[in-house]
């Protein structure tokens, strides 16, 4: 049974608090999604909240058929890859290089440089930290299949039906990009292979 089955049906007898849990649950998932899907945070802002306007909308078609959460990220999906093709229609930036520098064109916060000390290397919260920032540089299937399995925990049927792929070619996908990603985390840190 779906984990979210009594806030479903609580949104759908108009009970707020049970919208405001549901946010609470998903809001900071689907902004990461979102983000390493278009690249820039304001984007990922406002594809996060047409997401969010989407479910209130459409909460009375949703058929149960999948999970909420799959149904939720698959919606998610589809207003992000839209925003991501304007954004590059309209030539703008798929970084937040914008929001690094001020309105003189210095830095707005310095890069900080990589620590020489092996264990500074190592600390969860940094090697995290970096692993999002390389997130950017994956092909785009192998970076949402990376997201959704790793970060998100979403199972593999899930993953290949939310994104209209075959369950092998979502394990292949999966390896490429946590290969190419540990190839990248490797080169930046230095390590010998």
């Amino acid at each position: 049974m779906d984990e979210d089955a009594d806030l479903i049906d609580r949104l759908r007898a108009g009970d707020e608090s049970a919208f405001v849990d549901l946010l609470g649950r998903y809001q900071a998932r689907l902004l990461r999604l979102a983000q390493a899907t278009v690249g820039s945070r304001a984007v990922a802002e406002e594809v996060t909240q047409d997401t969010w306007l989407a479910v209130m909308r459409g909460i009375e078609r949703f058929e149960g058929r999948s999970s909420f959460k799959t149904w939720l990220f698959r919606v998610l999906l589809n207003r992000a890859h839209s925003a991501a093709s304007r954004e590059r229609r309209a030539g703008r930036p798929e970084q937040d290089v914008v929001e690094r520098f001020d309105a003189a064109g210095h830095w707005a916060a310095p890069p900080v440089p990589w620590s020489d000390q092996v264990d500074d290397r190592l600390v969860a919260s940094e090697l995290a930290a970096r692993v999002q920032s390389l997130l950017p540089q994956l092909p785009d299937a192998q970076r949402e299949v990376l997201i959704l399995r790793d970060i998100e925990h979403v199972e593999a049927d899930q993953v290949a039906a939310m994104l209209g792929i075959s369950d092998g070619n979502q394990r292949v996908l999966l390896h490429r990009g946590r290969t190419r990603l540990r190839a990248l985390l490797t080169d930046e840190m230095g390590v010998n292979r």
